[in-house]
């Protein structure tokens, strides 16, 4: 789940973390109410009017402008409120659509006494899979091209993996900080702000967090600028409080319409629509349709416990995609029976009427071949199998 920068922001510095502060607003009269809060609060004579959306790149994009004025202030909350901002990260990138700003966050000028004698960084923590620990990357040269530094100067991009029992350790806090060339109170204020950021880490169970820039400024103090937070959804029960801060609104509407009916979706850009029961079954039929020669369409998990009305949502889910040429069926029957998902299967094509693509279903489990037996006896073009080979050579023929 993905926090919005003024979210992650604030979480950030409930651990202590010093961030870039600010307000949210949502028109351009609450952005004017925001300026006078951020300059009667913190003294900040100008501010920067900050897209609040789930992507990055928002700079690039025009979505963070400086106002030095009211009168700035005001231009650039109207123009930005509202704008379809599009971003590399964005949906189909710089080319695609965008997405659209519901909020801006109106934060204070951090860059003191000047610009220049502010140094800005690039820090981000995650989870690396490969040596089954968490890992802290960080750059001298963070900022807007963080990316082309990791691509032309990967040199200058350094990492500290943290032992998963001992957490982060203070020597590591202060090896980060020398290797970023800095020293004394400027080093002493990069450790703490290291540790404060990893205990933000691990206390939220996040999978990413991500600041860049993260900012010394001229008093010598680390200042987390800007402020990227995914959190790791198999741990939101244990933090109500992170899992209300969820904005559907960023999300794929049809995503949140699935998870909604207990179906674990996430839209492709393929040709096959996948029903499958268990992520890892799910990720073998994705794998196999590919070597078939289609595409996947998406990811469409129903879950161990998948019945006739749970199948006829997903049915439905899927056959919104006009992409969709075909629907492949691949259930593993061990606590579901077959014979009862197969009815489900002809009960929900006789529901929805007229489905325009050919579905092919693959039983395996409690009862496969009376569930076989149920499909071949339906009288519907609906085309069974009992190999997943089996049923990717069909859905390679439809596709011809």
């Amino acid at each position: 789940m993905n926090l919005h920068e003024y979210q992650g922001k604030e979480l950030l510095a409930s651990y202590g973390v010093t961030i870039q502060r600010g307000f949210v607003a949502t028109n351009v009269e609450e952005a004017v109410d925001a300026f006078e809060k951020v300059n009667a609060e913190f003294g900040s004579k100008m501010a920067v009017v900050k897209a609040q959306i789930h992507a990055g790149g928002r700079g690039k994009g025009g979505g963070v402008k400086l106002a030095k004025n009211m009168e700035e202030l005001m231009e650039h909350s109207d123009n930005i409120l509202g704008m379809m901002l599009k971003t590399p990260q964005t949906p189909g990138g710089v080319d695609g659509p965008g997405k659209l700003v519901r909020k801006v966050l109106v934060a204070e000028d951090c860059y003191v006494p000047t610009f220049e004698s502010c140094k800005e960084f690039y820090v981000s923590v995650l989870m690396d899979r490969e040596k089954k620990c968490n890992v802290i990357i960080y750059s001298s040269e963070g900022g807007m091209d963080i990316e082309e530094v990791a691509e032309k100067t990967p040199h200058l991009v350094h990492k500290e993996w943290i032992h998963p029992h001992m957490g982060l350790q203070g020597f590591q806090a202060r090896k980060i900080a020398f290797n970023l060339g800095l020293s004394g109170q400027s080093f002493k204020s990069m450790s703490k702000f290291i540790t404060k950021l990893y205990a933000a880490f691990v206390g939220s169970d996040a999978s990413m967090f991500e600041i860049n820039p993260a900012m010394l400024n001229g008093h010598e103090e680390m200042v987390a600028v800007d402020c990227k937070v995914a959190l790791d959804e198999n741990a939101l029960f244990r933090h109500p409080d992170l899992a209300a801060l969820r904005d559907t609104d960023e999300e794929d509407p049809v995503e949140v319409e699935a998870k909604s009916h207990g179906l674990n979706y996430v839209n492709l850009d393929g040709n096959v629509g996948c029903m499958v029961n268990g992520a890892g079954l799910a990720m073998a039929t994705m794998d196999i349709i590919k070597l078939s020669g289609g595409e996947p369409a998406n990811f469409l998990d129903v879950g161990g416990t998948a019945d006739a009305e749970r199948v006829e949502k997903a049915f439905r889910i899927i056959l919104r995609d006009p992409a969709v040429k075909a629907i492949l069926i691949n259930i593993f029957g061990g606590i579901v029976r077959c014979d009862r998902v197969a009815q489900g299967v002809v009960d929900d094509y006789k529901n929805i009427g007229n489905v325009p693509v050919p579905i092919i279903v693959r039983l395996q489990g409690t009862n496969a071949d009376i569930a076989k037996k149920l499909i071949d006896e339906s009288g519907l073009e609906v085309k069974s199998a009992i190999l997943l080979q089996e049923a990717a050579d069909i859905v390679a023929d439809v596709l011809k």
